[in-house]
């Protein structure tokens, strides 16, 4: 079976739709059973002295709202969300996605709380709002040079889009590269893509072009979707994390690797598929399970890690099956509680 054409079969139109993790999982389940760009110079001070941190990703799409229609976050609200992060947890850092439709009010409300700030410019399939998307994201960037840490070209390109997009995310790094904003650079995508697709993981065409580099990796998704490891239960998601971490520093021993995504989803509705994962379950003493093993762990290695996500978001429940609608440790709902079982401590 041609793995391109597999994966190109099967693919979402962006963020906002549905089969993200489905197509990531399904690659690396046929990659399993059948496996046997231009270079910007990286300009960027070494990775081994920038500052681990432990962040939460960040989406105002909270309630009713959408990023499909309808009304945008105010500034209101999203200010109302990073205050109860504040109150609630002991996150000081956040990772953010996108810098249009309303999400670049973020930084000024994350710089007024002194939080500190990962942005993705989301890049996709419409060049015009990649232009749109990058050059914003130079104006934030020296807007807020002291609030925004890192940035990354887009995240989860090539899950979504097979390579049919490296060009905009090559793009989006030389641009910045050449109005020289101070915070280095990346692209995101999952373990598995930089892995290069590959069991014994392999550097990418991209590993020359950033200055870090960001992974998501979710067990809950792979043990749906995916034949290549075991059942993962939340007693060993933070070991799968770290493994995975691993596997990706040893290809790029010159990047600092980041996990960008990982968790656990609080509840869910049965669905074909999630209804039938025997090894794991999905509920709020899980989901603190996994990110305080998880961080544990991250900080005896000393590494960054970015916990998914703040606040649970309705809108992806349609899109992303019996758990999208749960992944937040604090609701999606006012007055937006936050997991009672997670003691940070």
């Amino acid at each position: 079976m041609n793995i391109t054409k597999y994966y190109m079969f099967i693919q979402r139109k962006n963020r906002k739709f549905f089969g993200v993790k489905h197509l990531f999982f399904l690659l690396i389940s046929v990659a399993w059973l059948y496996s046997g760009g231009v270079n910007a110079k990286n300009t960027h001070v070494p990775s081994s002295i920038e500052q681990p941190m432990h962040c939460l990703a960040f989406s105002p799409y909270v309630d009713n709202l959408s990023p499909d229609y309808g009304a945008q976050p105010s500034k209101q609200l999203i200010g109302e969300l990073l205050d109860n992060v504040l109150k609630h947890t002991p996150f000081r850092c956040i990772m953010t996605y996108g810098v249009l439709g309303g999400l670049e009010n973020i930084f000024y409300q994350a710089q007024q709380r002194k939080i500190k700030v990962i942005a993705i410019l989301w890049i996709d399939n419409d060049p015009i709002v990649n232009t749109q998307s990058i050059s914003k994201g130079i104006y934030l960037a020296r807007e807020f040079k002291d609030t925004i840490i890192k940035v990354s070209c887009g995240s989860e390109v090539r899950t979504r889009r097979d390579y049919a997009y490296d060009k905009e995310i090559t793009r989006c790094l030389l641009a910045l590269r050449e109005a020289k904003i101070s915070q280095p650079i990346a692209t995101i995508d999952t373990w598995w893509e930089w892995c290069n697709r590959s069991v014994n993981c392999q550097k990418t065409s991209f590993s020359e072009q950033v200055d870090w580099i960001g992974i998501n990796i979710f067990p809950w998704w792979e043990n749906i979707y995916s034949t290549l490891h075991e059942c993962v239960s939340a007693e060993h998601a933070a070991d799968f994390h770290l493994a995975r971490l691993a596997q990706v520093q040893r290809a790029n021993p010159d990047k600092e690797v980041i996990i960008t995504e990982f968790g656990w989803p609080a509840n869910t509705v049965a669905q074909t598929g999630e209804a039938s994962i025997k090894c794991a379950t999905a509920s709020l003493q899980n989901q603190a399970l996994v990110v305080q093993s998880t961080l544990k762990q991250l900080a005896q290695k000393k590494a960054t890690g970015v916990v998914f996500e703040a606040f649970s978001e309705r809108w992806k429940a349609a899109k992303e099956g019996g758990s999208g609608g749960f992944w937040g440790i604090c609701e999606g709902v006012a007055p937006y509680a936050c997991n009672k079982y997670l003691n940070f401590k």
